[in-house]
């Protein structure tokens, strides 16, 4: 296929994502029972943001014309080591090894199989010549080079296996937000999206605030209420419960509006249910020690990424700011 091909196939499976087909569906409902935090609302908004941003026609063709070579060079194979904790993480990587032409062998998270085997298998019906281009594969073994998503812990074996190869590997980031102090209701509640989607398991949620001397957070602790719903899920509910009691068994300050926690602290990474934050007092400099920070994923303020686009990765938003085509296109 060329690439007027794959972006029209791009575009039918774009289509498919947005209706109401029955075997969609069902597959929607197989991804929760699977994984019990993959909600209805969590699985739509996923698919609805990969429709949106990776699969509008005119930002495919827009995003290939920056990649002239993108399908032209002798296809190899690479592996791929999928992350499971947002639904369709892996949608990007997939996507980048389809549009370059090469075979991809990926390796599943098991908690996150039931979707990303469906939009195989569907792609594979309607395009029979496509059948063998993406293969879900335990055992990435004969790969040509490796894109690997883990803890910092696996990657120390991914860099281990993976090291003679090219390769791609990515460790624990989150990411955190710049607050003046004078954001509006609106960008608070846009913020909020930010910090709660996906109960904050994504690397591009959320989990640390800062914010200057003398900060009044009831704003913000009433713009997350719109998220007080989480709390009828009992994943969330267990670990708020359990965060709360840690906090009150060590007397630890905190903040709540009955549904998150906010803690004062220095790590940019926050448990589930728990919002950490800090305090800056020149907010340039505490933007440039962020952005230097090597686990964080994105920067969410002004004059960064904009409230309540955290969750929103355009085609071009790479994974740890690592070039996933032009990576595919030295191979």
């Amino acid at each position: 296929m060329n690439n007027t091909d794959k972006v029209a196939a791009l575009v039918r499976l774009r289509k498919y994502l947005a209706s109401d087909d029955d075997t969609l569906q069902t597959a929607k409902q197989q991804a929760y029972i699977t994984n019990g935090w993959f909600t209805p609302d969590s699985v739509d908004t996923a698919i609805r943001n990969i429709c949106r941003y990776y699969l509008d026609e005119t930002l495919l063709h827009n995003w290939l014309a920056a990649y002239p070579a993108a399908g032209a060079q002798t296809p190899r194979t690479v592996g791929i080591v999928a992350a499971g904790n947002i639904p369709l993480v892996s949608f990007h990587d997939w996507l980048c090894g389809f549009v370059s032409g090469h075979r991809v062998k990926l390796k599943l998270s098991s908690k996150d199989t039931v979707l990303m085997e469906h939009i195989i298998t569907r792609m594979g019906e309607w395009y029979p010549e496509l059948a063998q281009q993406t293969l879900p594969s335990e055992m990435l073994k004969d790969c040509d080079a490796y894109i690997a998503t883990g803890s910092n812990n696996s990657a120390r074996y991914f860099e281990y296996y993976f090291s003679r190869f090219p390769h791609i590997i990515r460790r624990n980031r989150t990411s955190a937000a710049l607050l003046t102090g004078e954001e509006t209701p609106e960008e608070l509640a846009a913020l909020a999206d930010d910090i709660m989607l996906y109960f904050g398991l994504g690397c591009r949620n959320v989990t640390k605030v800062l914010v200057p001397a003398g900060y009044d957070f009831a704003p913000l602790l009433q713009a997350l209420e719109k998220y007080a719903h989480l709390m009828e899920h009992h994943k969330y509910r267990n670990n708020y419960d359990y965060n709360l009691a840690l906090l009150l068994l060590n007397s630890s300050p905190h903040l709540t509006n009955g549904s998150i926690l906010l803690q004062e602290a220095d790590s940019l990474f926050s448990p589930i249910s728990v919002l950490h934050y800090g305090y800056y007092q020149d907010a340039a400099i505490a933007a440039a020690e962020l952005l230097a920070h090597e686990e964080l994923q994105c920067l969410v303020g002004k004059g960064f990424t904009p409230f309540g686009q955290a969750q929103q990765p355009s085609l071009t938003d790479y994974a740890d700011g690592v070039d996933t085509m032009q990576f595919l296109g030295s191979l």
